[in-house]
């Protein structure tokens, strides 16, 4: 008879602490792109902010390490991830990404049918990015020159609405074109971002079951819920894609506080205790974004306070023994920065050294000598 394995949030998110390198940062000299797999992607809409998520997980790791990874030795690679949102892909892993996030259904478009793409165009589109980037860095106007020149006038009719402007057609399916592997971010030409196209990946075999797995890896249990939320996929897709994996002996059922949910198969060992420590989380942070039951990440005031309308990761988070805690902003001065806590609840003496060791951590990651002030934070969330 088999006995479903019963998971508590306290065992979940201690597990999900060890394998992120939240327990215990990864050792000196571990490349930051087994850093930023084991996190499943470092979102990067802000790049400090992924500095200083994969530089609290490394010791002495600065955001210079994570330019040379990006830049130089291109270890990493800065492209659309999960829900069509920047993050840092380990190079060597983008095949398999791009082979799953290229499965995912599309939903329905936001945009009015006057703006929408066809999917002829939006196959054309890709394609002309792809063979505009080949080899070379282009600027966003570059780049959309030479897809109007492939493609047709249409592409670049300035009819999709953007922070108060108005963008080219094609760029509504630019995450897409990243997902295909055929764009991804080049290093900045002065003050404006430039594009490539990263090096053509091989196709992977069974890349989708793959996917899932390495998901539960670092963040399960999950729903089929949870990973079409952290992944930006329709919930029904998920559910059945789950369902297949289920039935292939891919991934098990267990019991996590009451509600049925899902590990890789035979991955049932999980600590004995809780999380215990601090951390500061800045902006997005993958812990956050892909933790859920949110109400659980989040609990009490934290909900509130932590949260932008139920959305994780618009607020740097405070971290206590695995759960949000409070809320945090760091204000940079030429070579000193300012990192400002606002703790929803009473730190023990332990909690308030951790918590100057961190905020310390914080500044060597960002190559500044931090100041700690605990108090309110005036900042709202990140748009």
């Amino acid at each position: 008879m088999t006995t479903t394995a019963r998971i508590t949030w306290d065992a979940a998110s201690a597990r999900r602490a060890e394998r992120q390198f939240l327990a215990r940062p990864a050792g000196s000299g571990t490349p930051v792109a087994e850093v930023v797999g084991a996190m499943a992607g470092a979102h990067a809409q802000v790049l400090s902010a992924a500095e200083v998520s994969v530089g609290v997980r490394t010791a002495g790791l600065t955001r210079a390490d994570v330019r040379t990874a990006l830049w130089d030795d291109r270890s990493l690679i800065k492209t659309y991830g999960p829900r069509g949102t920047v993050h840092l892909l380990p190079a060597r892993e983008l095949p398999l990404w791009s082979a799953a996030l290229t499965a995912v259904p599309a939903g329905p478009s936001p945009f009015p049918p006057d703006v929408r793409l066809t999917g002829e165009q939006t196959g054309q589109v890709v394609t002309a990015i792809g063979e505009a980037l080949d080899g070379r860095c282009l600027t966003l106007d570059e780049l959309t020159e030479e897809i109007v020149a492939r493609t047709g006038p249409w592409a670049g009719d300035r009819v999709m609405p953007a922070f108060q402007d108005l963008w080219p057609r094609w760029r509504q399916v630019m995450h897409r074109a990243g997902w295909a592997g055929t764009l991804c971010f080049g290093p900045n030409r002065g003050r404006k971002a430039t594009y490539t196209r990263p090096p053509r990946a091989e196709s992977v075999a069974d890349a989708l079951g793959t996917f899932v797995r390495r998901y539960l890896h670092a963040y399960g249990p999950a729903t089929p819920q949870h990973f079409a939320k952290w992944l930006g996929a329709p919930p029904g897709w998920a559910t059945t894609l789950f369902g297949e994996l289920a039935a292939a002996g891919r991934i098990e059922e267990v019991d996590f506080e009451g509600t049925p949910a899902w590990v890789a198969a035979g991955d049932t060992d999980f600590p004995d205790g809780p999380a215990r420590g601090v951390r500061l989380l800045p902006y997005f942070d993958a812990y956050v974004i892909a933790g859920q039951p949110r109400e659980r990440l989040f609990p009490g005031e934290a909900y509130r306070r932590a949260l932008a309308g139920g959305q994780a990761g618009n607020y740097p988070v405070l971290l206590v023994d695995g759960v949000a805690a409070g809320v945090w902003h760091q204000r940079r001065r030429g070579r000193r920065t300012t990192v400002t806590v606002e703790p929803l609840g009473l730190l023990t003496a332990r909690q308030q050294r951790e918590l100057g060791e961190q905020a310390e951590r914080v500044g060597e990651v960002l190559e500044a000598t931090a100041e700690l002030v605990v108090g309110e934070v005036t900042v709202g969330p990140h748009a």
